[in-house]
């Protein structure tokens, strides 16, 4: 115990340093966590590094895990899986033909070089994608879809990498006891922690202390049955239902404990970084390579495939080049029952930093590479889709262009019918393209950040253009068109509203200003001695069943 207090502190000292610097310089945490981990390394013994980021790792998977949406997630998941697994089947072959050809690794180790290149990291991709997975948006789901079939696939692989013997008895007996685990995961979210939050009420306190017993017991249950602790706190984050409205307390007090363990992460994988050798650089470039380039082109390439436009396919592609945390499970196993060789264990770890550092950097500059180079390498293609998928009439003229059809698009386009005005439906989530194919009389399946879905939508006839979507670079490319129609955005601040009317937007709705100036009529119409009641009420309930049969009850707009 106070081995493991000494080693804390010296992680937390060292972090809180390193990260102080960090904010000084207004730059992202985590090459400051990692170099940390590099100092930290020093005084720090292999062993206890080992197990510190086992647990680092497991307690992360949990945190994670907990976020996972399935209500989001499920309507992208089917083409998620089909991207996921071509990837799979390109780049895994790829890179075992590279460790076992090019450097000379054996199949095992070859195996183990491949798990590193194929799976992505949830921990750092859902990070930097957090205000895009919050926000619903289409390519925060492919991303968060493609995270989850990597880590069901790293649990897979712990359970029969992880096994004692390559036996089938004892391999057979590891994955039954993971799935014995992920059944009753499934069995407590499906009932079991439902149950538990009407029990606790409104006591946050009692929620969360249900959710962390709940984790400690997937973690003795993985302990009893022999098999990593990862898997366990996986099973544990599916267990707990984040898309419930009483869970928001569970879900604040998990994201402390989440930060606590990032930071534990960043460093002991800082600290876990060697060289022993000058063989470990070029097959940790190798690696890099593969993470970084082989994985974000071929997944592309398949979203693209599967009909999405080329920025989603990109913006989606691009958050998945990182080496995963559970690779690092993996690896780090291997390294402990010796069957991994030290240059390659040292080469996973190097480009497991290197990848996750150069993750947070390239976020800054996917807008102008998409721009410069992959818009022009698919244009043609591009627009020959967005033709086949669109349908806008050929006399249109004064007609209302709506971006977005969920929950507010929908509604604006009731309106629009309700007073026969023409409009036109620009959305490029195939989640709803069925519905817009049937509900909507002009549609274009496309990308508003694009140039060509606005020629198609009439836009220089337009009379006005309606954002139901909360996203920056949306409301920017909405304002940057060129066409005398009025311009209706949205954003979440009243400082962001300021900066698009003077950049020429005609009104920009802001939610929460909205729903106060709604509070206060509805205040005024209860309260006023010509109040009617009984109709404000009924028509609340006819708002509240409207949203539950287009099932937006609890969930944000889509792109």
């Amino acid at each position: 115990m106070t081995e493991l207090i000494t080693t804390l502190a010296i992680v937390f000292v060292t972090a809180g340093i390193f990260l102080l610097i960090a904010n000084q310089l207004s730059l992202s945490p985590i090459p400051f966590y990692l170099l940390a981990g590099v100092v930290a390394g020093l005084a720090i013994e292999e062993t206890q590094l080992l197990e510190l980021a086992q647990w680092g790792i497991a307690f992360l998977v949990f945190t994670f895990g907990f976020r996972t949406d399935f209500s989001s997630i499920k309507s992208v998941l089917r083409d998620a899986e089909t991207a996921a697994f071509t990837q799979l089947l390109v780049v895994g072959p790829i890179a075992i033909g590279v460790a076992y050809l090019l450097f000379g690794f054996s199949i095992e180790n070859a195996v183990y070089f491949a798990i590193a290149a194929t799976l992505s990291s949830t921990i750092v991709g859902a990070r930097e994608l957090e205000r895009e997975i919050r926000s619903n948006l289409v390519h925060g789901r492919l991303a968060s879809s493609v995270h989850f079939f990597d880590d069901l696939l790293a649990i897979g692989l712990i359970l029969v990498l992880t096994a004692d013997q390559y036996t089938s008895t004892q391999v057979t007996s590891q994955i039954g006891y993971g799935v014995i685990l992920l059944l009753g995961a499934l069995l407590v979210y499906r009932h079991g922690f439902p149950l538990v939050a009407r029990l606790a009420g409104d006591s946050d306190e009692l929620l969360m202390m249900a959710s962390i017993s709940i984790l400690i017991a997937f973690l003795a249950g993985a302990e009893y049955a022999g098999v990593s602790i990862v898997v366990g706190a996986f099973a544990a984050g599916i267990a707990i239902r984040s898309d419930e409205v009483s869970s928001l307390g569970v879900q604040n007090g998990i994201a402390s404990i989440r930060d606590f363990f990032v930071a534990i992460f960043f460093v002991t994988l800082g600290a876990l970084v060697s060289i022993s050798s000058l063989t470990v650089f070029p097959v940790a470039l190798a690696l890099v390579t593969l993470v970084l380039f082989v994985n974000p082109l071929v997944l592309m390439l398949s979203f693209v495939y599967e009909g999405y436009d080329a920025r989603t396919a990109f913006l989606s592609s691009a958050s998945l080049n990182q080496v995963s945390e559970l690779s690092l499970v993996i690896a780090i196993q291997a390294y402990l029952f010796e069957t991994i060789s030290q240059t390659l264990f040292e080469a996973i770890i190097l480009a497991a930093a290197l990848t996750m550092i150069l993750t947070s950097v390239a976020r800054r500059y996917e807008e102008p590479v998409y721009h410069e180079i992959v818009e022009r390498v698919v244009a043609s293609r591009q627009t020959n889709k967005i033709d086949e998928r669109s349908h806008v009439s050929e006399d249109i003229d004064d007609h209302v262009i709506i971006v977005g059809y969920g929950r507010q698009g929908r509604r604006l386009v009731e309106t629009c019918e309700r007073l026969e005005r023409e409009y036109v439906v620009v959305d490029n989530d195939p989640a709803v393209w069925d519905d817009i194919r049937t509900e909507c009389q002009n549609y274009v399946f496309g990308d508003v950040i694009s140039t060509y879905p606005w020629t198609k939508a009439a836009v220089t006839d337009a009379d006005l253009i309606v954002s139901t979507v909360d996203h920056r670079p949306v409301s920017e490319a909405v304002l940057e068109v060129e066409t005398d129609a009025d311009v209706i955005v949205r954003t979440e601040t009243s400082a962001a509203a300021a900066e698009f009317l003077e950049q020429g937007a005609t009104y920009v709705s802001v939610p929460n200003v909205m729903a106060s100036d709604r509070l206060i009529e509805t205040v005024e119409t209860a309260i006023s001695e010509g109040g009617d009641e009984v109709t404000l009420r009924d028509d609340h309930l006819e708002t509240l069943d409207t949203l539950e049969r287009y099932g937006f009850a609890t969930r944000n707009e889509r792109l």
